[in-house]
């Protein structure tokens, strides 16, 4: 269910917003934008959460990471060249 908000936006800000999208689609363009920075919030912490998850050497391709790439596409059917 909606919930009626309270916000303060410069001048400027709300000339700019009237003028791409007009009045009457305000709350409609703020709540998208507010959507996709929280999900872009989200998706940052999942980043900064997985640092460090996966050690720095011992890997499978540390000697030549491209040929290990074209290694592993070779070796999936669904990859071509």
């Amino acid at each position: 269910m909606p919930m009626r908000l309270h916000i303060l936006l410069r001048d400027d800000l709300v000339r700019e917003l009237d003028r791409r999208v007009g009045r009457r689609r305000r709350s409609a363009f703020i709540s998208t934008a507010v959507e996709r920075a929280l999900d872009d919030e989200r998706r940052w912490e999942l980043i900064e959460s997985s640092l460090g998850s996966i050690a720095g050497e011992g890997h499978d391709w540390d000697a030549d990471p491209a040929a290990w790439v074209a290694a592993q596409r070779h070796a999936d059917a669904r990859h071509v060249g």
